[in-house]
């Protein structure tokens, strides 16, 4: 009985000083989610399929690029309205600044290329979690964190609200 007592005193003080010799975790999940709607930046989204392009004016004066995930690209190919469930749309957006080497080369200024990266945001459909937004969760992202701006990101769905009603809710169409 002694060896027994023994034994599980020097399991439970092994197990103590292993988890004492462990890095500290860096906060709990939600710490890498958005406000709101707890978007998380989906693993290889750099790698998914290329939707379209596109300059937006204004204030913002950036370049975009839109990508969607398996699902989401062949919903776009095929018109499937509205998106399936699972469906996830990426918008990368960089500044929009002129190209003195390309226009150099050109010998007229008429070059813009992507600037410094701004942020990247999802629209994530499941339309039981996101019912009341029309089925979609919106996340935003700069530099790889989320943005906990609840007031920023409830401006999603009225924004995207305005979209046709064939849409479902999304700006871009695809561009083949």
């Amino acid at each position: 009985m002694a060896w027994t007592s023994s034994r599980g005193l020097a399991i439970a003080a092994a197990t103590c000083v292993t988890v004492a010799l462990m890095p500290p975790m860096a906060g709990g999940a939600d710490d890498d989610a958005s406000a709101v709607f707890g978007v998380t930046l989906p693993a290889g989204y750099r790698s998914w399929h290329l939707i379209s392009v596109a300059h937006e004016a204004g204030g913002l004066d950036d370049l975009r690029a839109i990508l969607g995930n398996d699902i989401a690209a062949r919903a776009f190919r095929e018109g499937t309205k509205p998106f399936p469930d699972g469906a996830i749309i990426a918008r990368l957006a960089w500044r929009h600044v002129p190209s003195a080497e390309n226009n150099a080369a050109f010998g007229q200024a008429q070059s813009f290329v992507a600037g410094p990266a701004t942020n990247v945001q999802f629209s994530v459909k499941d339309s039981t979690k996101y019912a009341g937004t029309g089925g979609w969760g919106f996340g935003q992202f700069e530099g790889g964190r989320p943005n906990r701006d609840e007031a920023l990101l409830n401006t999603c769905f009225p924004c995207h609200s305005r979209a046709p009603a064939q849409a479902d809710f999304v700006f871009t169409r695809y561009a083949p």
